[in-house]
């Protein structure tokens, strides 16, 4: 997971969903966190120590947490607040029957990012070269990567990739975007880019760039988002621990797709893009940010 400060209203939604479910911090539930930072090395470290805890549930979010959480214990039942694909990558067996001791809750990752790419060239019709800014370190890149490209091609958009494993190498993706003359951005889903939404937003603003991504982007200061509701998902989470606990079988749980998706626009940034915003997105837009 990325630092603590990043993820508060996803952290606060599961906590709601406990009381909502009837469990009180201290008197029923204790809950112990551990923070990546962003540096998924330390995840292995950080599961070890929960482990040795003796904790009931793990839950966790994102490819490589799920992933390390699953290489760490094949016994503890793994609660998946939200991830890409679980089963593309590998996390489940299907959704009805996940089998092993991880279930939780999933989304389709490229049809996500298909919808981001289809509303930038909805908002820049003649837009013909697009770059995707991802983390590598993230496994789900694997699977997800060439069925997005195969969407570019239908819309016939060109597709660049621009990697950043840590905010350090920001700067450098930005720079390749401005070589290769791409007008447009699609941010990935990755814990650590979200977690500095407002840096890339800044940099993608700065750089000309009308970009899309995650829920929190916009807000943060991108063109558009697009994406899972995430405090709603991660407080449906909490059900799937209340399950557990009172003595369910993770590999008995079937796992859940998110149903709730949003699209954000930030007139702001529009409007400092120089961006006439077609009335038709304006209108379907579940909130406009001025």
């Amino acid at each position: 997971m990325p630092s603590a400060d990043s993820l508060p209203k996803r952290t606060e939604a599961f906590r709601a969903g406990l009381r909502d479910l009837g469990y009180q911090e201290g008197r029923d539930i204790v809950i112990e966190y551990r923070w990546a930072d962003s540096h998924y090395d330390r995840l292995p470290a950080l599961l070890a120590e929960l482990i040795n805890l003796n904790v009931d549930v793990i839950v966790t979010h994102g490819t490589p947490g799920v992933t390390a959480a699953k290489q760490a214990t094949s016994t503890i039942p793994i609660v998946i607040a939200v991830v890409g694909d679980a089963v593309a990558s590998g996390l489940v067996a299907s959704l009805a029957r996940p089998g092993g001791n991880v279930t939780g809750l999933t989304f389709f990752q490229p049809e996500l990012n298909a919808k981001r790419l289809e509303l930038l060239k909805e908002t820049v019709p003649d837009l013909t070269d697009v770059g995707v800014l991802l983390n590598p370190a993230n496994q789900m890149n694997e699977p997800v990567l060439p069925q997005v490209v195969q969407v570019a091609r239908s819309l016939r958009l060109e597709l660049h990739q621009f990697d950043a494993r840590s905010p350090d190498e920001f700067e450098g993706a930005f720079a390749a975007m401005a070589a290769k003359r791409v007008r447009a951005l699609v941010v990935f889903d990755d814990a650590m880019l979200i977690g500095n939404a407002r840096t890339v937003a800044a940099l993608a603003l700065k750089h000309g760039l009308y970009s899309c991504g995650f829920l929190d982007f916009a807000p943060a200061g991108g063109l558009l988002a697009y994406g899972v509701d995430f405090p709603d998902i991660f407080r449906r989470a909490a059900t799937y621990v209340d399950k557990i606990l009172k003595g369910a079988k993770p590999a008995d749980l079937p796992v859940e797709q998110a149903t709730r998706f949003q699209t954000i626009l930030n007139l702001a940034t529009a409007k400092a893009l120089g961006l006439n915003v077609p009335s038709s997105l304006l209108l379907r837009a579940d909130e406009v940010i001025e």
